[in-house]
Protein backbone atom coordinates (compact mmCIF):
# COMPACT_ATOMS: atom_id res chain seq x y z
CA UNK A 1 0.00 0.00 0.00
CA UNK A 2 1.39 3.38 -1.03
CA UNK A 3 1.75 6.16 1.54
CA UNK A 4 0.86 9.48 -0.06
CA UNK A 5 0.70 13.09 1.11
CA UNK A 6 -1.53 15.66 -0.59
CA UNK A 7 -2.10 19.39 -0.53
CA UNK A 8 -3.87 22.07 -2.50
CA UNK A 9 -3.37 25.81 -2.81
CA UNK A 10 -5.14 28.83 -4.31
CA UNK A 11 -3.75 32.34 -4.11
CA UNK A 12 -5.72 34.48 -3.93
CA UNK A 13 -8.59 32.31 -2.76
CA UNK A 14 -10.40 32.08 -5.16
CA UNK A 15 -7.70 32.43 -7.77
CA UNK A 16 -5.00 30.38 -9.45
CA UNK A 17 -4.86 26.94 -7.86
CA UNK A 18 -2.47 24.01 -7.69
CA UNK A 19 -2.27 20.60 -6.08
CA UNK A 20 0.26 17.85 -5.49
CA UNK A 21 0.57 14.21 -4.55
CA UNK A 22 3.80 13.28 -2.75
CA UNK A 23 4.79 9.62 -2.48
CA UNK A 24 6.55 8.71 0.76
CA UNK A 25 9.76 6.81 0.12
CA UNK A 26 11.98 4.71 2.36
CA UNK A 27 13.60 6.66 5.16
CA UNK A 28 10.80 9.20 5.36
CA UNK A 29 11.80 11.01 2.19
CA UNK A 30 9.24 11.97 -0.43
CA UNK A 31 8.92 12.84 -4.09
CA UNK A 32 6.16 14.60 -6.00
CA UNK A 33 4.41 12.19 -8.36
CA UNK A 34 1.37 14.19 -9.56
CA UNK A 35 0.93 17.94 -10.04
CA UNK A 36 -2.13 19.78 -11.28
CA UNK A 37 -3.50 23.29 -11.58
CA UNK A 38 -6.57 25.33 -12.49
CA UNK A 39 -6.52 29.00 -13.56
CA UNK A 40 -9.61 29.84 -11.47
CA UNK A 41 -10.05 27.70 -8.37
CA UNK A 42 -10.19 27.60 -4.56
CA UNK A 43 -8.19 25.95 -1.80
CA UNK A 44 -11.07 23.52 -1.19
CA UNK A 45 -11.26 22.47 -4.85
CA UNK A 46 -7.51 21.94 -5.04
CA UNK A 47 -7.46 19.86 -1.83
CA UNK A 48 -10.21 17.65 -3.29
CA UNK A 49 -8.45 17.34 -6.65
CA UNK A 50 -5.28 16.27 -4.83
CA UNK A 51 -7.14 13.45 -3.08
CA UNK A 52 -8.68 12.30 -6.36
CA UNK A 53 -5.24 12.30 -8.01
CA UNK A 54 -3.74 10.33 -5.12
CA UNK A 55 -6.37 7.58 -5.29
CA UNK A 56 -6.01 7.35 -9.07
CA UNK A 57 -2.23 7.21 -8.74
CA UNK A 58 -2.37 4.34 -6.23
CA UNK A 59 -5.14 2.47 -8.06
CA UNK A 60 -5.90 -1.07 -6.97
CA UNK A 61 -2.80 -1.22 -4.79
CA UNK A 62 -4.54 1.19 -2.44
CA UNK A 63 -3.09 3.95 -0.36
CA UNK A 64 -2.88 5.72 2.94
CA UNK A 65 -3.32 9.43 2.26
CA UNK A 66 -2.08 12.05 4.70
CA UNK A 67 -3.93 15.34 4.28
CA UNK A 68 -4.39 18.49 6.31
CA UNK A 69 -7.91 18.88 4.88
CA UNK A 70 -10.25 17.84 7.66
CA UNK A 71 -13.07 19.15 5.46
CA UNK A 72 -12.51 16.55 2.72
CA UNK A 73 -12.08 13.73 5.21
CA UNK A 74 -15.48 14.67 6.66
CA UNK A 75 -17.03 14.91 3.19
CA UNK A 76 -15.90 11.42 2.23
CA UNK A 77 -16.35 9.58 5.52
CA UNK A 78 -19.35 11.35 7.09
CA UNK A 79 -21.43 13.43 4.68
CA UNK A 80 -21.20 11.95 1.15
CA UNK A 81 -22.88 8.62 2.02
CA UNK A 82 -26.05 10.45 3.10
CA UNK A 83 -25.91 12.92 0.23
CA UNK A 84 -25.65 10.04 -2.23
CA UNK A 85 -28.64 8.25 -0.65
CA UNK A 86 -30.68 11.45 -1.06
CA UNK A 87 -29.78 11.85 -4.74
CA UNK A 88 -26.81 14.13 -4.06
CA UNK A 89 -28.82 16.62 -2.04
CA UNK A 90 -28.35 17.99 1.44
CA UNK A 91 -30.85 19.64 3.74
CA UNK A 92 -29.01 22.98 3.81
CA UNK A 93 -29.05 23.64 0.05
CA UNK A 94 -26.71 22.88 -2.78
CA UNK A 95 -23.57 20.79 -2.37
CA UNK A 96 -20.64 22.94 -3.43
CA UNK A 97 -17.98 21.35 -5.65
CA UNK A 98 -20.36 18.48 -6.37
CA UNK A 99 -18.25 17.36 -9.34
CA UNK A 100 -15.30 16.76 -7.02
CA UNK A 101 -17.44 15.30 -4.22
CA UNK A 102 -18.97 12.68 -6.53
CA UNK A 103 -15.72 11.67 -8.20
CA UNK A 104 -13.81 11.49 -4.92
CA UNK A 105 -16.50 9.49 -3.16
CA UNK A 106 -16.79 7.01 -6.05
CA UNK A 107 -13.03 6.44 -6.00
CA UNK A 108 -13.05 6.13 -2.20
CA UNK A 109 -15.72 3.43 -2.45
CA UNK A 110 -13.92 1.59 -5.27
CA UNK A 111 -10.32 1.44 -4.02
CA UNK A 112 -8.69 0.61 -0.68
CA UNK A 113 -8.02 4.04 0.84
CA UNK A 114 -7.23 5.15 4.37
CA UNK A 115 -7.44 8.88 5.05
CA UNK A 116 -5.20 10.27 7.78
CA UNK A 117 -5.59 13.84 9.02
CA UNK A 118 -2.43 15.76 9.86
CA UNK A 119 -2.22 19.24 11.31
CA UNK A 120 -0.92 21.59 8.64
CA UNK A 121 1.94 24.05 8.93
CA UNK A 122 3.48 22.60 12.11
CA UNK A 123 6.74 21.38 10.59
CA UNK A 124 5.71 17.85 9.54
CA UNK A 125 8.28 17.17 6.83
CA UNK A 126 6.14 15.69 4.05
CA UNK A 127 3.18 17.96 4.78
CA UNK A 128 5.48 20.95 4.39
CA UNK A 129 6.88 19.44 1.19
CA UNK A 130 3.34 18.99 -0.13
CA UNK A 131 2.51 22.62 0.69
CA UNK A 132 5.62 23.80 -1.14
CA UNK A 133 4.86 21.72 -4.24
CA UNK A 134 1.15 22.69 -4.30
CA UNK A 135 2.31 26.29 -4.55
CA UNK A 136 4.81 25.39 -7.27
CA UNK A 137 2.02 23.61 -9.18
CA UNK A 138 -0.15 26.72 -8.86
CA UNK A 139 2.70 28.70 -10.43
CA UNK A 140 2.91 26.26 -13.36
CA UNK A 141 5.70 23.88 -12.28
CA UNK A 142 5.89 20.49 -13.97
CA UNK A 143 7.49 17.20 -12.93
Amino acid sequence: MKILWTDGSAIPNPGAGGFVVIEELAGGEGKPVVLGCEKDSTNIRMEGKALIAAIKYAGEEGCEIHTDSEFWINVVTKWAPGWKMRGWRKSGGEIKNLDIVKELYELYEEYPVELVWVRGHVGTKLNEMADEWANKAREGAEL
